[in-house]
């Protein structure tokens, strides 16, 4: 099992995501990337965590 330590620098409220810590609303990962799906975003539903992998329903954290 791999174990994830809390980036105190990425908060994460995404527990659908395998980088989420779950107890707490921060990322496993030392950094992530920022993209967006917009050629000219201006609001934040604009941009995406391309860091993002979905969880799998038999691991937790």
């Amino acid at each position: 099992m791999e174990m994830k330590k809390k980036n105190n620098n990425i908060k994460c409220s995404v527990t659908q995501c395998k980088h989420n810590m779950v107890t707490e609303n921060y990322c496993g990962l030392d950094c992530i990337c920022v993209g967006t799906h917009e050629s000219n975003p201006t609001v934040p539903e604009c941009t995406n965590c391309d860091s993002f992998v979905k969880r799998t329903s038999s691991a937790q954290g």
